[in-house]
């Protein structure tokens, strides 16, 4: 992959908060208006992707049921990935695993079968594999202290905070229950539930790409965005919507296209302090 010469500006959390005031002082925030920051979760609030850590944890679990196994089956049917027809629910979805990492299955399709794959379980049951996953994951000391600081700056202010994350949003919402961020403060890939059994199916639109903004329009409206943050090539959309753009810890897919917004800065980790 060609890495763009172009080069981020660098900018640590307090400047990066700085800039923040001003777009919110510029745009008049107040009551009904009060604008949003919006932050990727994967790689940008926390290292790894959680809802990888979710796939493999019920990969390995034995625990997938015959919904999520026969919605699997008639996928592969129709988008021509080879699985063993005798194999239970677990070897089918390690067969679309096989088939995305070969770039046979396309990355938002992958997205949205791996985001039901508890399908046939209750809500709770969901909630609770996810939870457990992140505390014997110890997801808090995956936290990435820059992206941290502000978005605990963010709470203090009383800026509203929305997780925009295209991994599934159970585990999503375990992990920003964790950073303090209400559930009903999480856009990500969400399964649909009859009831409160998990369907074989996730609602439309996707975050993922453009759908991240679209996915959170439509929870905020038209009300400003006044930052966003986000590490990968997939967050460029939403990065381009904010009036404060900031990279944190960026792949070399977001550098790749860091031209096309130039606004774009990299967010510095501020330095571990040393005990005497």
């Amino acid at each position: 992959m060609r890495v763009s010469s172009f080069a981020m500006r660098t900018e640590s959390s307090d400047e990066v908060i700085a800039r923040i005031r001003d777009a919110s002082a510029s745009a008049c925030d107040s009551g009904a208006h009060r604008g949003v920051i919006a932050f990727d979760g994967d790689g940008t609030l926390w290292s790894g992707d959680v809802g990888d850590d979710m796939l493999a944890a019920l990969l390995a679990s034995g625990r997938l049921l015959s919904q999520a196994r026969d919605a699997l089956v008639e996928i592969a049917r129709t988008a021509d990935v080879p699985f063993d027809d005798g194999g239970d629910a677990e070897a089918v979805a390690r067969a679309f695993v096989h088939a995305y990492e070969a770039g046979t299955f396309e990355e938002p399709r992958f997205y949205e079968v791996t985001a039901w794959l508890c399908a046939g379980w209750k809500r709770a049951a969901v909630h609770a594999f996810a939870r457990d996953l992140l505390v014997s994951g110890a997801l808090t000391t995956r936290f990435h202290r820059e992206a941290i600081c502000v978005l605990e700056w963010a709470h203090t202010e009383g800026h509203e905070v929305f997780i925009v994350s295209a991994s599934p949003r159970p585990v999503v919402e375990e992990a920003a229950a964790l950073l303090g961020v209400a559930a009903d403060h999480v856009v990500a890939v969400s399964p649909l539930y009859d009831a409160d059994t998990m369907l074989a199916a996730v609602a439309h639109p996707m975050p993922y790409g453009p759908g991240k903004v679209t996915a959170l329009r439509e929870r905020i409206g038209a009300r400003p965005l006044y930052a966003a943050f986000g590490d990968n090539a997939f967050d460029l959309a939403l990065l381009s919507a904010a009036a404060v753009p900031v990279a944190v810890r960026p792949k070399d897919r977001l550098r790749a296209l860091a031209e096309k917004l130039p606004s774009l800065v990299e967010m510095v980790a501020p330095p571990l302090s040393v005990a005497p």
